[in-house]
């Protein structure tokens, strides 16, 4: 891709990224209060964020399947963020928990259906200069910073109950953005020797679905319940809104210098670094939670088990599984992570929390990236 049609397409990509990505800044640090405001008990929240993720199992599969078999990924993309805003406004309108649960249900069902094609066809646009995705995946990192300390600033002022209208602004935002990108006919590979299934097969794709896995379900009780956990400690709304918005800066910076880590280090290298100390970081988190210095250090982190690792899978994602089986390899690296392991995560989270609070949930978090970090260390290529 030339210079010129690179930064043509970025704006309308980033755009898209930035949008995505504000309205997880909404969700991952304010939809478990939001729900503890309805007076809804550890495991009751645990059972209903893990329903936000459980759909992304199936959905992402679904797309994928669509998308690759005419090869129309922004249409499917637009279908999905309609589809998201109209059943969002289910947030709105029910505070019980079956409303809710039915309403998450649905609502993420289309929600995570429209990223991993999304991000197949921004590959799809960088070609060979793939090491070019950091500079347009950082504007969504920034996205979720500016929701973060925007709603947690609205929350502080006035409170929590604003959460369902921004949530629905901004999924009407992303659905318009979607319509800024051209589609465009992908052209698949000619050379294909390997079915899908055969590429799944592979012990190296095994396993590093397998670490993703992993990884994303360590995170559940850090998404789903470290707001709660600092409220609880007395911290103010507006220093946890900063921890959070710290953490995706850090993550903002692993994107930015992309290019150069890339080449400097191997990819395998980058893997267990990342697994390495996301360990490090559960263990401070868990442990050393009433020390804001030491929640400074454990969000900084956030660069090594989110940003870092997320690259270095996503760039592995895309050498494994190209041509017509791309849009279903982003698809599955997105339910088995981010969907099975976010679920089972935040499921898990709740009844940690509710058995043995903070500390018990790290634990088992800390436990499942040691078991992430064997295999990778046996697998990864």
């Amino acid at each position: 891709m030339s210079d010129g049609s690179f930064q043509s397409t970025h704006k309308r990509l980033s755009l898209h990224y930035f949008l995505y990505f504000s309205v997880l800044g909404a969700l991952l640090p304010y939809l478990g209060l939001y729900l503890q405001s309805l007076n809804f008990n550890p495991i009751e929240i645990g059972q209903l964020l893990a329903a936000l993720l459980l759909t992304k199992i199936v959905a992402p599969n679904v797309w994928g399947w669509l998308a690759d078999r005419n090869g129309k990924t922004i249409h499917w993309v637009r279908v999905a963020t309609g589809l998201t805003l109209l059943t969002s406004m289910g947030l709105v309108v029910f505070e019980s928990y079956w409303g809710l649960m039915l309403t998450i249900l649905v609502f993420s069902f289309f929600w995570h259906a429209s990223l991993p094609q999304f991000e197949s066809y921004t590959f799809g646009c960088l070609g060979d200069e793939k090491h070019r995705y950091g500079d347009i995946r950082l504007w969504g990192s920034i996205g979720f910073i500016a929701a973060v300390v925007l709603i947690g600033w609205q929350i502080e002022v006035f409170s929590v109950s604003v959460l369902p209208w921004d949530l629905v602004f901004l999924l009407a935002l992303v659905w318009l953005s979607a319509y800024l990108v051209k589609e465009g006919k992908r052209h698949h590979d000619n050379e294909l020797s390997l079915g899908f299934l055969d590429i799944l097969k592979r012990p190296e794709v095994i396993s590093l679905l397998m670490v993703s896995f992993l990884v994303q379900l360590s995170h559940g009780v850090y998404y789903g319940f470290f707001t709660i956990q600092l409220s609880d400690l007395g911290y103010d709304k507006t220093t946890i809104a900063s921890l959070w918005a710290l953490g995706v800066v850090a993550e903002v910076a692993v994107f930015f210098w992309m290019r150069k880590i890339f080449s400097r280090y191997t990819v395998r290298f980058l893997i267990l670094l990342s697994v390495f100390l996301t360990l490090v970081r559960w263990l401070m988190t868990g442990t050393l939670d009433d020390s804001l210095s030491w929640m400074v250090v454990a969000q900084l982190l956030h660069a090594a088990s989110f940003g870092l690792f997320h690259a270095a899978a996503i760039h592995l994602i895309d050498d494994y599984f190209t041509g017509k089986h791309h849009g279903k390899g982003q698809a599955i690296y997105a339910a088995s992570s981010h969907g099975l392991g976010g679920a089972l995560g935040m499921l898990m989270a709740g009844y940690a929390w509710a058995a043995g609070g903070a500390l018990l949930g790290y634990v088992l978090s800390a436990f499942a990236v040691l078991i992430a970090l064997g295999i990778a260390w046996r697998w990864t290529k």
